[in-house]
């Protein structure tokens, strides 16, 4: 991870970008079930689970955007700041042993209110070893115009 300063007019539209995979894996559910207080069985009783739709257990929605908008985070950029997500969907389910990974594609710059400032959307699809969308969102930026521009 560096840091490089990416500033408003860097952005441009529907320029992509993709992530390495990270493999989820058990210890990933109980960590995440253990920091959110989530120990529903869906994801946590493996023996439930056969008696269900799925046969296996589920990752928490939760987890699997955490670690899909990580993977995003490759680089510090300290002239932009999240302003949040929206349209956050989860497709398909994910489970132990599944690898995902993040397509980022710059999906719309506009004007901000905040002198100095641009708004810029990039929207995000995780991906799993299949090639199969399992979760995207929207991650809105409000990015700096920087002094030159």
């Amino acid at each position: 991870m560096y840091i490089r300063s990416i500033f408003f007019n860097d952005y441009i539209p529907e320029s992509k970008r993709v992530t390495l995979g990270r493999t989820i894996t058990e210890t990933d559910f109980v960590v995440h079930a253990g920091h959110t207080g989530d120990f529903f069985p869906h994801h946590m009783d493996a023996e439930w689970c056969k008696t269900q739709p799925f046969k296996q257990r589920i990752a928490h929605g939760t987890m699997v955007f955490s670690i899909g908008i990580g993977l995003t985070a490759s680089e510090i950029n300290p002239e932009a700041m999240s302003r949040g997500y929206d349209r956050l969907r989860f497709i398909k389910p994910v489970f132990i042993g599944d690898t995902i990974h993040s397509e980022i594609t710059i999906s719309h710059k506009g004007e901000s209110k905040t002198p100095g400032y641009g708004t810029v959307t990039e929207h995000v699809e995780i991906i799993n070893q299949h090639g199969e969308l399992v979760l995207v969102c929207d991650h809105l930026l409000l990015v700096k115009t920087g002094a030159d521009q």
